[in-house]
């Protein structure tokens, strides 16, 4: 069973790596979709997987890497359009 889901990750999250350290997880735990930068200064994530690795990816990025200072992660369902191969940086 494979869910999709749609994540805006604020706070100090770019120019920290955020980035490159979430496709490091989503591969590690079997998920595709992509990464990237908004112009508002947070990281938007679409991952489709498994709903447990999923709930994996969202608690990581709660801490994200360690440079990163996360203030707010807001999660939603997300109703893929495309199939993802891979998870990307974008």
């Amino acid at each position: 069973m494979s869910e999709c889901l749609h994540l805006i990750v604020k706070g100090r999250v770019q120019g920290v790596y955020f980035r490159a350290y979430t496709q490091k997880q989503a591969v590690k735990l079997n998920l595709k979709g992509f990464v990237r930068n908004l112009a508002d200064g947070s990281v938007e994530i679409v991952a489709s997987g498994h709903p447990e690795e999923l709930q994996k990816l969202v608690a990581w990025c709660h801490k994200g890497p360690i440079l990163a200072k996360v203030a707010e992660v807001i999660v939603n369902p997300y109703e893929a359009g495309e199939h993802f191969e891979v998870f990307e940086i974008r």
